[in-house]
This record gives structure tokens, sequence and C-alpha cells, in this order.
């Protein structure tokens, strides 16, 4: 077929038969010669839009797992290992869709979804027109650069030339200081210019230029939706899962909580940060994970549930260990649904008795991590109906002695029933 409709964007009619030709095990090849596309159009495509479906109880992709000779340790030296790879998956077309061993297969698939991928195509359209192309980090990383020496009175121009790894031109530069992307920093506004053009905005273009917002860089979702969630959870219920958040009342200055709640124990867990960042609470995934040990992680903290804050986009890290194992896996629940991590929620209003909403943290006494133990505990040590009459804690001891060890040793005490309190002069130093 003659390829007539190169360079235009590809339509939902399309993106269905792609679809269709990847469950009919086309090539990705003969799938571009059906719609008159380049094979590359199709490829990205693919690429772009398929959906990552995780192994399930792997540890890591090893072709050799169903044979394997030294009872499934898989060590990083391990001399058995062989990386699976699969023409199909890895080649072309590039997803698993229509695979007759799709079901049985224990390493991770691509699954493409012509829907998905179209309402993921008017989404990116509608945030190119209105956003900026930048990600959290490529921002971060010209305003460090930017700022200072403008603040020194260099010109954009000067800026530019001498720093040529910022990869902008000046155009661009004039377009950010102007939209004021950098005033988190804070960062040069149209006052630090030397000179500023004069021309005039229509009202068209003012409007739009009010409505202009950061493009959020989302690739960390793949495979890791709340519907990704759910499939994963129904095909192993028995996974223990563990809810993670934020808590803070001063989202420039904090402190910021980041909270666990391991569910199977109804306990909830709490690490104090002065940053609300991704490594942040990278770390604190990570300290977690040397507080219990990595073989208590890797049985109470299989699965992790979080909300899409821009604290949490360290999928990849969070799953993997230092030794690059796989230690859990990472799932958002959907924008604006806290519900759909309410357990977690519950326990907050908790620890608000203490932490209340309007009020500064520091001042309030929350001034170390032992300050912050002190509250959990005493959160913990509170008994609850739906562990029919006993506190987290003590239910812990009973079903975990080595986790509650664990807990113990780092601060977590349990407090007597009558001593129990939720109330802010908790964390007031004792004269």
């Amino acid at each position: 077929m003659k390829k007539t409709n190169i360079g235009k964007h590809l339509t939902k009619e399309e993106r269905v038969i792609i679809e269709t030709g990847i469950r009919n095990g086309s090539t990705k090849s003969a799938i571009a010669e059906t719609l008159g596309k380049e094979k590359s159009t199709i490829g990205k495509e693919i690429k772009e839009h398929r959906k990552l479906k995780f192994r399930t109880t792997l540890k890591r992709p090893c072709a050799n797992y169903a044979h394997c000779k030294y009872k499934h340790a898989c060590e990083m030296n391990c001399p058995g290992f062989v990386e699976f790879t699969c023409s199909r998956r890895d080649r072309s077309p590039g997803a698993c869709n229509g695979c007759s061993n799709y079901t049985h297969c224990r390493f991770d698939k691509y699954y493409y979804d012509a829907n998905k991928a179209q309402n993921e195509y008017e989404e990116l359209r509608t945030e190119s027109r209105l956003g900026i192309s930048l990600t959290a980090e490529e921002l971060k990383r010209i305003s460090d650069t930017v700022v200072p020496l403008m603040e020194n009175g260099q010109s954009p121009f000067h800026v530019l030339k001498t720093h040529p790894e910022l990869d902008i031109c000046e155009k661009t530069l004039y377009n950010y200081i102007d939209r004021q992307v950098f005033a988190f920093n804070p960062g040069p506004n149209i006052f630090h210019l030397r000179r500023k053009p004069g021309r005039r905005v229509s009202k068209k273009h003012q409007e739009r230029e009010n409505r202009l917002k950061k493009r959020q860089d989302r690739k960390y979702l793949q495979g890791r939706t709340y519907d990704d969630y759910l499939a994963f959870m129904e095909a192993n219920p028995d996974l223990n899962v563990l809810q993670m958040d934020t808590v803070y009342n001063d989202e420039t200055n904090g402190p910021f909580i980041q909270t666990f709640k391991f569910m199977k124990f109804n306990l909830l867990f709490a690490l104090l940060h002065e940053k609300k960042t991704a490594q942040s609470m990278l770390d604190g995934v990570n300290l977690l994970e040397s507080i219990i040990g990595p073989e208590l992680f890797r049985k109470y903290v299989q699965v992790i549930l979080t909300d899409r804050g821009s604290e949490f986009t360290y999928a990849d890290e969070m799953e993997h260990g230092s030794d690059s194992m796989l230690r859990t896996r990472v799932f958002y629940c959907d924008p604006m649904a806290s519900c759909q991590k309410g357990s977690l929620e519950n326990n907050h209003e908790l620890l608000r008795y203490i932490c209340p909403k309007g009020t500064d943290l520091y001042e309030l006494g929350l001034t170390s991590q032992d300050k912050l133990n002190l509250a959990i505990s005493h959160v913990n040590s509170q008994i609850t109906e739906k562990l029919e009459g006993k506190s987290p804690l003590t239910f812990t001891a009973f079903l975990s002695k080595e986790l509650f060890q664990k807990l113990e040793a780092f601060g977590i005490k349990l407090i007597p029933e009558d001593e129990v309190v939720l109330k802010p002069y908790l964390l007031k130093d004792q004269k």
C-alpha cells in the first residue's frame, strides 16, 4: 500500500487496527503496510502506549526458572541465571495481546489497548498545547544554573552562551521567565531582565498564558495504575500490602511525615523528613527496609499502594533494593481518590488528634523522629474494634514477634491502655 498519510496523527480507528494486528500476531511491518504508515511509526506507537503487566512471584526474569537447580535463590551471582527474552514481546509486534501463552506466562508482559492509547494521546495533545515541556527534574536543573547567574546581573544570552548544556534557546528562556516558571526558587522575574520587549499581548493569548502548567512525566505510572493494582491483587490475593502517604501542614517549610500502614496488622509507621521530594521518600522506603530488615520487608511489604503525589515518582527505585533485586511492587491510586487507600486515611485522623491541621508542627513539638515515634506509639496502642479489642501493636506482637521487636528497637513502644494520649500536648517537653 502506498504511504499516503505519512506525518498525520494516528486516529482511534487506526489504533484499533494496530491492536487487532498485535492480537493476530502480525509484525510491525505488516501493520504499517496495512495503514500506509512507516514501520517506525507503528513501533513508537506500541512502545509509547503499551502497558506493563509485572511478573507475579519471580524475583528475577530468569529463563531457567522452571528448571532451577538452585532452589530459586535468585542471588545476583547465580551461575544458572539466563536473562529471559521473548521475540514477540521484545521485538515484533512488541506486545503480548493474543499470545497463546499469555495466561500462563510468569514473566513481564506488555498489553496494548487502543482505547487507552487514544485517551493518553488526547491528554498529551492537550497538555502539549497548554503546558511547558519540562519535567520537574529538568526544570530544577535549568533553574539551579540560570537563577544565580541572572541574580548576578548576567543576561539570558550570556548565560546560555556560557552554559550550552542547558540546551534551550534564548527565546525559550525569555518565555520561561515571562511565565514565572522559576517562581518556586524564587527565580528571576520580568524585572530581572535588563530590557523587556514592548509588545502588546492579545486578550486571548493572555488567557492562554494564565492556564499554563508544567507537563507532567507520567511514565512511572505505566503498569502501576489502580486498575493494574486490582488485577495484580486478584491474581495474588495472599500478598501483603503496605499503604503509603505524606502528612504535613506547611508544604514550604515542613516537617513532612511519611506514613506507612501494614495492612496485615492494621499498624501505622511513620518517618520524619525535612523535605518532601522523591528522593526523601525513596530514602524513607530504604530506611524502612533497614529498620525491619530485608527478609521482613520482602515478607510484609510485597505491595506498596500510594497516591500520585510528585514525591512518590521513583517507582523503579522503590521496587528494587540496593542489590538491584526486586523487593516489592508499587501501584498508584487514581487522581483525587484517597478512598482507595482509605484504611491509611483513617489512621491519619488519629494522628491528626496529636498533630492538628493548621498548626506549626515544629512549635507543637514535632522536632525529631523520637517525638514522632512517641506519637505513633500512642496511635498504635489504642485498642480498636476491627482487631476485636486489641491494639495494632499487641496484634503485631502476637502475629509477628520478630517484626514487633524490630519496631520496638527503633522506638515504637506499647503504651499501657490507661496511659494512651491522643492530644497535642503529648509532644510538649515534660518539665
